[in-house]
């Protein structure tokens, strides 16, 4: 009997908008879930075999099933947060991850932090993928692999130049000869600087400006660097460099000498490598350098004054913080100042992104219908780019969520009451025989 029919179509109605409230209810249950991607449900009607060879135009459709159940891959908004290691996709792209058995699986959740062997892994414990950097901060592209920071140390370096901008009083009377146990008394003036070893001990050098001849001689000055006693391999106070400068009358730096280490070289204490050599810099003088002798040290008529020093030299440091740039390139910020780049992320790109499986904690798997993944670097080749101490939020819309549980709700309640018309339809025909 067709009428028997409306209620098999009634039914399929029931358990597809059954479906649908249940998809309706997950989205919402989401709704706070990191790098969450909302679903859609899609219908279609069931057309039974046509036995009969009837024409189309008398086909009866036997209701309806769910068709698919479609991964909404849309861009969900940002939330700031303050872990470095917090990383948010804009644009394309999942990050990859691994477990300690290998499997492998692919996220938008960007929630990861450092474990106790110093790798980069998600709250499961899975490891993110890309290229380890070396020592010296270039990465191995040869193989993609978990990611470790467990580097927490920088490594020394010793000072081999000193850079001196300064200005010397061309008024200053001179003085008696230098003398390394009353050094501000035999000086015009003087500046300290910490230079360091090849262990990474810094040590002070004082460096003692005496000015030894006048305008008619060629306004020559003498520089005597001092190590003291407690930074000296020997344990007495040393003159272990100098060399002389001359300046024009018009203040411009002439000449430099060769620097003179009177013991062979700076002998710091400590263990350290001996004989270290530095290179004073004073600027680019006009005879020994051919420059303009006005960019380092200079004899003018004021106060003797030092307007810059640097070295180049640091000691060791232990890994302080990290941070993601938008390429995915991974930096460590060491306590002595210096940073380097540890790793690099790596992330994956599908096709068909809606066909992945879903395994559940923010995980989606490779299927057939997605196809293999697409590596790359982030911010390249179609990649998205990262934002470090960000988070993508859910993409699930509260609006457009209610709208489909009321159209949802209603089509239950159409197809239910459809089922109890057809049930009074048929109490009528039981009562055609009274």
């Amino acid at each position: 009997m067709a009428i028997l029919t409306s209620l098999f179509s009634s039914v399929s109605g029931i358990n597809a908008f059954g479906t649908g409230l249940s998809v309706v209810s997950n989205n919402i249950a989401n709704m706070a879930t990191v790098g969450f991607k909302d679903s859609d449900v899609a219908f279609a009607d069931i057309i039974g075999e046509n036995l009969s060879g009837a024409s189309s135009g008398s086909q009866v459709g036997h209701g309806v099933f769910v068709n698919n159940i479609r991964t909404q891959f849309t861009q969900g908004s940002f939330e700031t947060t303050g872990n470095g290691l917090d990383m948010a996709l804009e644009g394309d792209g999942f990050f990859l991850l691994r477990s300690a058995a290998g499997a492998e699986s692919y996220t938008r959740a960007g929630l990861f932090s450092v474990d106790k062997d110093g790798f980069i892994a998600n709250p499961d414990g899975l490891f993110l993928q890309g290229y380890q950097a070396d020592t010296t901060g270039n990465l191995l592209t040869g193989q993609v692999g978990n990611l470790n920071v467990a580097s927490t140390t920088f490594p020394p370096q010793a000072t081999t130049e000193m850079n001196l901008v300064a200005n010397t009083d061309s008024r200053v009377a001179i003085p008696a000869a230098f003398d390394v146990n009353n050094p501000t008394g035999t000086s015009n003036f003087s500046t300290s600087m910490t230079v360091f070893d090849s262990l990474g001990n810094g040590h002070l050098v004082t460096v003692y400006f005496r000015k030894s001849a006048t305008a008619a001689t060629g306004n020559t000055w003498q520089w005597f660097a001092v190590v003291d006693a407690n930074d000296s391999a020997s344990g007495a106070t040393e003159v272990q460099a100098n060399g002389t400068l001359t300046f024009t009358t018009n203040g411009e730096l002439d000449t430099e000498s060769a620097v003179t280490y009177p013991t062979g070289g700076f002998d710091f204490s400590g263990g350290a490598t001996q004989n270290q050599t530095i290179a004073f810099d004073f600027g680019d003088s006009i005879t020994t350098d051919g420059g303009a002798g006005l960019d380092g040290l200079t004899q003018f008529g004021s106060v003797s004054a030092v307007l810059n020093q640097i070295q180049d030299g640091y000691g060791s440091g232990s890994l302080q913080r990290i941070s993601v740039n938008s390429e995915g390139l991974i930096t460590g910020l060491f306590t002595n100042g210096k940073s380097r780049t540890l790793g690099g992320i790596t992330l994956g790109r599908f096709n068909n992104p809606q066909g992945l499986t879903k395994l559940g904690n923010n995980l989606y798997a490779v299927s057939s219908d997605s196809g293999q993944p697409i590596f790359g670097a982030p911010d390249s080749a179609g990649m998205g780019r990262i934002l470090s101490n960000s988070l993508e939020l859910s993409n699930v819309d509260l609006a457009e969520q209610f709208v489909k549980m009321i159209e949802f709700q209603r089509g239950f309640q159409a197809n239910s009451r459809v089922i109890t018309i057809t049930d009074e339809i048929l109490q009528e025909l039981v009562n055609l025989r009274r």
